[in-house]
């Protein structure tokens, strides 16, 4: 099933692929079997679906965490078992923040590049952008325990922004935030987004903040999870207040609320 805004753009190249997809854990739960999805160039894919369906699972299976007990997984057309250096790179937004509390703003924002040996001076100048570019420049030298709830969350988008991945896989990172703090994220992520001409896979239970952000929008049906609906949505669309209250949106939201409910009577 695909519905589609009247002037969708045309398909760009894929940057992976899972191919017949399933994972089974030790304790005999099949959590996805038989999923097949494109990842785009440059696009902003969310993955919608009820608790339980495998969303997070595949987010973990792209990123490397976990292996699938069946299919596999193409990059640019090559399978990641015959070709493991063609993963782009990745960063791995969580739903918590999990910072470090002994460590500044700074510190949190530098370990990944300090794991790649780079020096705290040498690494200055990509920290500070990524802290620019989450509004959290002038917080540089405070700690988690002195950071709200957004803050945090903001600390460790830059965190995961400080290496200029290709791919930015998110799961769930607003979930535990209040309405406003949670729409003025949805905007920084879109500015984030175009400046840095990224691929974002976002897990969401929104269908509201699935239309808001997305190129497209994959609906899951329930465990095992696999893709049961597609909807696209045109990138050049304005995303801002105005677009919130919409005819277009208001209309999308029903689209997508229907594929999602006709996804769960499907399992």
């Amino acid at each position: 099933m695909t519905l589609s805004t009247d002037d969708t753009p045309p398909a760009t190249a894929p940057l992976l692929a899972l191919k017949g997809v399933g994972k089974r854990f030790a304790n005999s739960v099949t959590a996805l079997d038989g999923l097949d999805m494109q990842v785009r160039q440059g696009e902003f894919l969310s993955l919608l679906g009820p608790s339980g369906c495998g969303k997070s699972t595949a987010l973990r299976l792209i990123a490397g965490l976990a292996e699938p007990t069946a299919g596999h997984i193409d990059w640019n057309g090559e399978e990641t078992a015959r070709r493991a250096s063609g993963r782009p790179s990745i960063s791995f937004v969580f739903q918590e923040p999990t910072l470090m509390p002994w460590a500044s703003v700074f510190g949190n924002v530098h370990l990944p590049l300090r794991l790649a040996g780079v020096s705290a001076r040498a690494a200055e100048p990509a920290i500070m952008e990524a802290l620019e570019m989450v509004g959290l420049s002038q917080f540089r030298d405070a700690y988690p325990r002195e950071l709200s709830g957004g803050m945090k969350m903001r600390v460790s988008i830059a965190r995961a922004l400080v290496t200029k991945p290709r791919l930015l896989l998110m799961d769930e990172p607003f979930a535990a935030l209040d309405e406003i703090t949670r729409f003025k994220l949805n905007n920084d992520l879109l500015e984030v987004w175009k400046r840095l001409s990224c691929t974002i896979v976002f897990v969401t239970h929104s269908v509201f903040e699935s239309v808001y952000l997305s190129s497209r929008i994959l609906v899951f049906r329930a465990r095992p999870g696999r893709v049961h609906a597609e909807v696209a949505i045109d990138p050049n669309q304005p995303r801002d207040e105005a677009f919130r209250t919409s005819p277009e949106y208001v209309g999308l939201c029903r689209e997508t609320s229907t594929a999602l409910a006709r996804a769960m009577e499907a399992a």
